[in-house]
């Protein structure tokens, strides 16, 4: 049986902030933007957490099942490194508020941005043993970053939002290769989250070891799979993307180690095969365990497709963990992705001022792991929050009572 992504969404979140005007608050050198290749970050308010995050991006999903296929999903299974409790899962409040059935496996997998594919594989492979025709899993890769890191160049690139995906037997977004993956991981502490509100950790340290697993989890694939090779395999290319730059980076180190061109030989084949999927990121920024089906959603919303297509898929955590795995994107899989609507979600957000983002970063503590009473004010933001979330049918964070969090519906 094939199995795969039956269908996608993502949720990018209701506000932005231009990376041109932060570089300029904070005084950074505006020649390092031109590596970055950002314009604009998504900004979560503190009224949205994982959670929101999560019901946010996979309710037009549910909503669209009938009854019969709702009563099918039979895993909902959360990729985060922003969980909220050492115990308790999100994956209950997500449970919880999509309003699906009890018969249902509940649980979030974690390590770092590696998190998303971890979720989605382990779907994958219990849907795949499942005697149950038709039975399918809800997978949202779902973050929200710390305190912004402030005059550092990690804070462009901290973004918002989160990716949903409906994993079934008619995969027309993505049919996973069978037995097509490669892995490559090992200890190494490049960035950390010690605390709810610190990220921490080496970028120099970080992108070297992102580099050494894309080349290894790609030679991974190659050994394990006959015939595999780079520039005739796959269509496309699809890369964790922390931010874009990185990816361009990334794209012109796995082709000197597996198909050496020219350097415009291999500029024209990022144009062609890569680029593509990092369009999204440019507008979102980083999205931690979403990154790589952010970029998923953003090739397939962008190339032609008028036929099925291989694509090749890395996945990166920090830490770390890395797969590289392939899999067959439709000309059904890409017009059941353009009605979710996501290129107009992103030009919908409320752009932010410098100092309007400053407001909301200073606030963001509250929703994190750790608090236990709270009620969330949306007064301090009410512009903002009148505008772009009011009345638009988002769970928002209303309330934390005892440690246990209590969601409205705006």
């Amino acid at each position: 049986m094939t199995v795969g992504i039956e269908a996608i969404n993502a949720y990018v979140g209701r506000t932005s902030l231009g990376v041109r005007e932060l570089f300029a608050a904070r005084g950074l050198d505006d020649s390092r933007m031109a590596n970055l290749m950002m314009e604009r970050k998504s900004v979560n308010l503190p009224c949205e957490d994982p959670v929101t995050n999560a019901v946010n991006a996979a309710r037009p999903l549910v909503d669209a099942l009938t009854p019969d296929e709702r009563e099918r999903v039979e895993l909902v299974v959360i990729g985060t490194e922003s969980g909220l409790d050492f115990g308790k899962p999100i994956s209950t409040y997500v449970q919880e508020h999509l309003g699906l059935g009890r018969r249902c496996r509940s649980f979030e997998v974690k390590h770092a941005c590696y998190g998303g594919t971890a979720a989605l594989q382990t779907a994958a492979a219990i849907i795949g043993a499942s005697p149950v025709p038709g039975a399918k899993a809800l997978v949202v890769a779902a973050d929200a970053s710390s305190v912004a890191a402030r005059n550092t160049y990690w804070e462009p690139s901290q973004g918002a939002g989160a990716v949903a995906m409906l994993v079934g037997d008619d995969p027309q977004v993505l049919a996973l290769d069978p037995g097509a993956n490669g892995y490559h991981s090992f200890e190494v502490m490049d960035t950390l989250r010690p605390r709810p509100d610190l990220e921490a950790g080496d970028s120099d340290l970080s992108l070297m070891a992102y580099m050494e697993c894309l080349v290894h989890s790609y030679r991974a694939y190659r050994e394990r799979v006959p015939g595999a090779d780079l520039m005739t395999s796959f269509d496309h290319l699809v890369f964790h993307t922390p931010f874009a730059g990185m990816v361009k980076g990334a794209h012109r180190r796995l082709r000197r180690a597996e198909g050496p061109g020219t350097p415009a030989e291999i500029e024209a084949d990022f144009a062609t095969r890569v680029e593509p999927c990092l369009r999204y990121a440019t507008q979102v920024g980083n999205v931690y365990s979403a990154a790589l089906y952010l970029a998923l959603c953003s090739l397939v919303d962008h190339v032609e497709l008028s036929a099925p297509k291989r694509l090749g898929m890395f996945s990166y955590g920090s830490g770390c963990a890395s797969e590289f795995y392939s899999g067959v994107v439709t000309p059904a899989g890409r017009r059941r992705l353009a009605g979710r609507g996501i290129a107009a979600a992103i030009a919908d957000r409320r752009p932010l001022t410098v100092p309007e983002y400053e407001l909301i970063s200073d606030l963001a503590p509250h929703r994190m792991a750790g608090v236990r009473d709270h009620v969330y004010d949306v007064a301090p933001y009410a512009d903002v929050y009148e505008s772009h979330v009011a009345g638009r049918g988002l769970l928002v964070l209303d309330r934390v009572t005892d440690f246990h969090r209590r969601y409205r519906w705006s």
